[in-house]
């Protein structure tokens, strides 16, 4: 069976700025903003990284953290969750240059992504 580590997490934001600067000095995070996704990521030492996406109200919402998943298979992931009572949210995308991803419900309602990198 295939590991299933937890790849990344993120923290929804009204001001991306002001929390990545929270988070910065709270926990000592280094942050890295990409202009063109107008995405700002955050590395925490020993955990997984992740994202501060800016809350638009439909699809990022304050207070539902969304953590993702590594798998070797986004396709066979979201069947599997289905067959169990989960629901696609968001199918099969391409991240440019980076990988896919994929969003699912499981059987209570929370969200959870899923992610598969490029090969290197």
């Amino acid at each position: 069976m295939s590991s299933h580590p937890i790849v990344h997490v993120e923290i929804p934001a009204t001001n991306p700025t002001a929390a990545s600067s929270f988070y910065a000095s709270l926990f000592g995070w280094s942050m890295t903003t990409d202009p063109q996704m107008d995405y700002t990521m955050f590395t925490a030492e020993g955990g997984p990284g992740g994202g501060l996406p800016k809350v638009d109200g439909a699809n990022v919402k304050v207070g539902e953290v969304l953590i993702s998943v590594g798998t070797d298979d986004i396709d066979a992931t979201l069947a599997k969750a289905g067959s169990l009572g989960g629901r696609t949210l968001v199918a099969k995308t391409e991240i440019p240059g980076m990988g896919w991803y994929a969003i699912f419900s499981d059987p209570t309602g929370n969200r959870i992504g899923l992610f598969t990198g490029r090969p290197a």
